[in-house]
Order: structure tokens, then sequence, then C-alpha cells
């Protein structure tokens, strides 16, 4: 097992230009001041599962409790490509000994605070695809999104549960 903290972060977080626009969504906070102390896994799962940068941008829809992933203009659907990808990456993440993830939010694979779910019978929400495979295959995982870090408090127990989580991950022999 590592020895450092290692944290998974969606890969925009980080500058990496992997969003839908060429964009990314750097986050200074997460790179200058959690990178002293957390070595970062970056994650895109937009890019993990073959999506080409720039991309049409997409959204869920459908019923929330097993919502589809689908471009918005051409209306392709993705959910069996991203949900492929969502149970390959959950296993390879095991190997990485993760003590928490920081997901971008609003985003249709990646949001943990429930996005919009749009259907013709009501929207409801649901998390991103890939939020939602990294938190049920890792139910102990502390998880929080970028946005929500700038309240100190949310920030601070993030942090505290993330370093909990790693003390435990060392006192666990390896197998």
């Amino acid at each position: 097992m590592a020895s450092a903290i290692r944290v998974g972060v969606s890969s925009c977080l980080l500058g990496k230009r992997v969003r839908y626009d060429r964009g990314h969504k750097h986050d200074r906070y997460i790179t200058d001041i959690l990178g002293q102390y957390f070595t970062f896994v970056p994650v895109c799962p937009e890019v993990g599962c073959g999506l080409p940068v720039p991309r049409e941008a997409m959204h869920l829809e459908g019923n929330p409790a097993n919502p589809r992933l689908v471009t918005i203009m051409t209306r392709i659907d993705l959910t069996c490509r991203m949900l492929d990808y969502c149970r390959s990456k959950v296993k390879e993440l095991e190997r990485e000994y993760l003590s928490g993830f920081i997901f971008k939010s609003r985003s249709p694979s990646c949001a943990f605070i429930p996005v919009e779910v749009f259907s013709s019978g009501g929207n409801g929400r649901s998390r991103g695809l890939f939020a939602a495979a990294v938190t049920e295959h890792f139910p102990l995982l502390p998880i929080e999104e970028e946005g929500r870090l700038n309240d100190p408090k949310i920030r601070e127990d993030f942090i505290e549960r993330v370093l909990a989580y790693s003390r435990i991950q060392m006192s666990i022999p390896e197998k």
C-alpha cells in the first residue's frame, strides 16, 4: 500500500483540458493547497470512456433512479458506454488505495450532489453516473464536490475524514 495520501479528483479540476468545450475548471485551492498534502489520481470519465475533446454537451434524462446519458443536440445515448467504463474504472481504482475523492459539480458524470434529470414526466435529480458508481463501490470513501470545499466547515470535515480514512487503510495489513 502506498504511504502517500491518495485522493481521486475530476481531471478538469487539476487544469487538464478535458471538458466538452476543450476547457478546464482548474481549482487552485485543490492544486495549490490540498496538493501539498495529497497525491491526486485524476479521472475524467468522458475521456476515459473514449469520448473526444471537444465533444457535444450531454445531460441526464429519463428515470432519475436509472438515468440515461444523452448528447443534447444529436440525442446519442452514451449510457452503456459510460456504465461499462464505470464498472472497469472502479475496479482499477481499488489498486489506487484512495482515501477520498473530489468530484466536479453539475456534471452528468461526476456530480456527487444530484443534478437535474430531464424527463417528459417531470424532472427529477440524480448523481452523475461515475459519481454514483464510485459511491456504490466505495460506500465509506470520503467524497466531496469542489464547490462545497469553499465552505470552511465542509472543507475541514472533508480533510478530517480523508485523514481518518487514510489512517484506517494504513492499519489494515496487505493481503
